[in-house]
């Protein structure tokens, strides 16, 4: 004999169990973002101890201003200008490469390119995030520095800014244009058509509508991929070198800070002596200058963004 369940309390039974797969799946959301912030704090506090731990021996005035970083070498010199100039030159030089690359090639996807062109177009140059770095390395190491060696600049060495700068910038290049291609067609087409309907041309529209409305999410993207040209490792030190130099010449070998940190990491520096805590020093430094931009990111976008009904 069956017994027939009130509608009522198969309601609340439904309800009870959709409940439980509810607050089920926002615990497993919560532990993943919570397992994301305390690895972040983790990171922060541990560059904060050690780096803290290497300034009470070396003093910051001495490490921010001086021109000498030679940390392994016997005659001692704490001076992170040459590593944070070779940092600067890599980002800012890979910056000037992939900004005007990554923008047209995003206009050209949104504004221009058929929707065959682009099915092709746009995951063949996303590509290029896929490639391992350490290839771009010995692509520059092997392909641009002879090239420039042979044909613009015969006196440089093997191993040269301008390299590391190309390909970075060329590494970087899907970051922006992706990016900026999605802040392009996220502009609502209404705009371009009352643009079209005052008789203004597809360049005007681009230039003067679509891209004005797309300016934050196009910024953001050029903070990212500088953000990501100063933290690039494996590529600069193939190409660059592993020399800190304090210079503003491309033609010549440089060391970033992300290259110095490989370069102490491998091993042979014994842990708790002071050139070991150099690691953490810079890898603070390298923090809150990515950091600030992000935060200049931040603000940019939030400046700059256009929100639509």
């Amino acid at each position: 004999m069956s017994i027939e369940v009130n509608p009522l309390e198969r309601r609340y039974r439904q309800n009870f169990r959709s409940n439980i797969g509810g607050h089920l799946i926002g615990a497993i959301l919560f532990l993943c973002a919570g397992v994301t912030v305390v690895t972040t704090i983790g990171i922060v506090a541990i560059l904060l101890i050690e780096g803290l731990s290497f300034f009470t021996e070396v003093s910051a005035f001495e490490f921010f201003t001086g021109t000498k970083w030679t940390p392994l070498f016997t005659s001692k010199g704490f001076g992170v200008l040459p590593l944070v100039s070779g940092t600067l030159l890599i980002g800012i030089g890979a910056a000037l490469v992939a900004l005007p690359l990554g923008t047209l090639t995003a206009i050209y996807l949104s504004e221009y390119a058929s929707p065959r062109v682009r099915s092709i177009l746009k995951p063949s140059v996303e590509v290029l995030s896929g490639i391992p770095t350490v290839v771009y390395g010995y692509f520059a190491l092997t392909f641009i520095t002879p090239f420039i060696k042979d044909y613009i600049w015969p006196d440089a060495g093997p191993y040269m800014a301008i390299s590391a700068i190309i390909v970075v910038g060329i590494m970087i290049v899907p970051i922006i244009a992706s990016i900026s291609d999605d802040a392009l067609r996220a502009v609502p087409k209404e705009l371009r058509e009352a643009a079209y309907g005052v008789g203004a041309n597809r360049l005007e529209v681009t230039t003067r509508v679509a891209f004005p409305a797309a300016l934050s999410g196009i910024i953001a993207s050029y903070i990212l991929a500088i953000s990501r040209a100063i933290g690039e490792t494996m590529a600069v030190t193939v190409a660059a070198g592993a020399r800190p130099n304090l210079t503003a010449n491309p033609f010549e070998a440089v060391q970033t800070m992300t290259a110095y940190i490989v370069s102490v990491s491998l091993g042979d520096t014994p842990h708790g002596t002071i050139e070991f805590k150099t690691i953490f020093a810079v890898g603070l430094t390298l923090f809150f200058m990515t950091l600030v931009m992000n935060l200049i990111s931040a603000r940019i976008t939030r400046r700059f963004r256009e929100v639509y009904d």
